[in-house]
């Protein structure tokens, strides 16, 4: 354990004091305080002379700036977060000469991979907790609402799914690192996996869902129309952006009760959702999306675990 507590501190100060980690520190907080800015103006505006709903503080994160809102921001450039924190951290190592010089010291071998890990880790955590800390501030002083309890709940849970889905591409960029003896190599592999599955799995479902379930203009039925949406959104769910994204948007809209892009509604269905308008609690909204968040940490532990594999089972020989 002190060998991995070593490794940790010299990772996080080698983080902190990097221009690389300052530059993306500063720019991310730039344009996530913009977006809010600009939600915030626009809520104040919209809600200029009538009743604040109850959960108004939640709507920053949700709301739609110029282009998109934090939320969207956050699902899909924070993977660029773990890519460029992670993506050298071994073959950087390889380069200088300092891997061996690492494995000769009296430490475990598997401490220099596990203090790496949570030093990028505990690196994400510092960037998003200061982030959002400074759009709260932000938030109350344009909204003048102290959010609640509930909301200050929702907003620690999304900071931990958050938190979950960047360890994961951090995973994967430390993975390409281990794997690739270039440094070029390695973030060009880590950029290409944050691209397919960010744009072109969630493009590739439409495709498959209109190949395996064609929809005919005519003769389309209502089982058809399910199918096909539901074929969809298997697909899509391979992309760990969707899983992300589905589970964070109920953990921040309490308004919203599912997942579930469409639903069949009979009477008695409208008339039981008549009756339950309320805003779910949290603990109902965890419910909802635990399989989400469930498959979000296997796959980041599962990724770090092949990471580990990987790199206990290379030779490492002095330059």
């Amino acid at each position: 354990m002190r060998g991995v507590y070593t490794v940790f501190r010299k990772e996080l100060a080698d983080h902190f004091s990097s221009y690389r980690f300052l530059i993306l520190f500063a720019l991310i907080t730039m344009v996530s305080l913009i977006m809010v800015y600009m939600a915030g103006m626009g809520l104040r505006e919209a809600l200029e002379g009538a009743v604040k709903p109850k959960f108004v503080f939640l709507m920053l994160f949700t709301s739609t700036g110029a282009l998109f809102s934090l939320s969207q921001f956050v699902a899909f450039f924070g993977p660029l977060i773990g890519l460029v924190i992670g993506f050298d951290a071994i073959n950087r190592e390889r380069s200088t000469g300092t891997l061996s010089k690492l494995v000769s010291q009296p430490i475990y071998r598997d401490a220099i991979i596990n203090g790496k890990f949570l030093a990028g880790v505990a690196t994400i955590a510092i960037m998003l907790t200061s982030i959002a800390l400074m759009i709260s501030g932000l938030g109350i002083l344009i909204l003048g609402v102290v959010p609640g309890i509930d909301e200050i709940l929702r907003v620690v849970f999304y900071l931990l799914i958050s938190l979950f889905y960047i360890s994961f591409w951090l995973g994967v960029a430390i993975l390409f690192s281990v794997l690739f003896r270039s440094i070029a190599t390695s973030a060009l592999a880590s950029v290409a996996l944050w691209i397919f599955f960010s744009f072109f799995v969630t493009l590739g479902a439409n495709v498959l869902a209109n190949a395996l379930v064609p929809m005919e203009k005519d003769a389309t039925t209502v089982e058809q129309v399910i199918k096909h949406v539901r074929t969809q959104k298997a697909l899509s769910l391979l992309s760990p952006m969707v899983l992300y994204t589905d589970s964070t948007s109920v953990i921040i809209d309490p308004m919203k009760k599912s997942t579930r892009s469409l639903m069949l509604v009979g009477p008695l269905e409208e008339l039981s959702l008549s009756r339950f308008q309320n805003p779910l609690p949290l603990s109902q909204s965890l419910l909802v999306v635990f399989p989400y968040i469930a498959v979000l940490v296997a796959i980041t532990l599962v990724c770090f675990g092949i990471t580990y594999a990987v790199f206990m089972l290379q030779e490492i020989r002095a330059l």
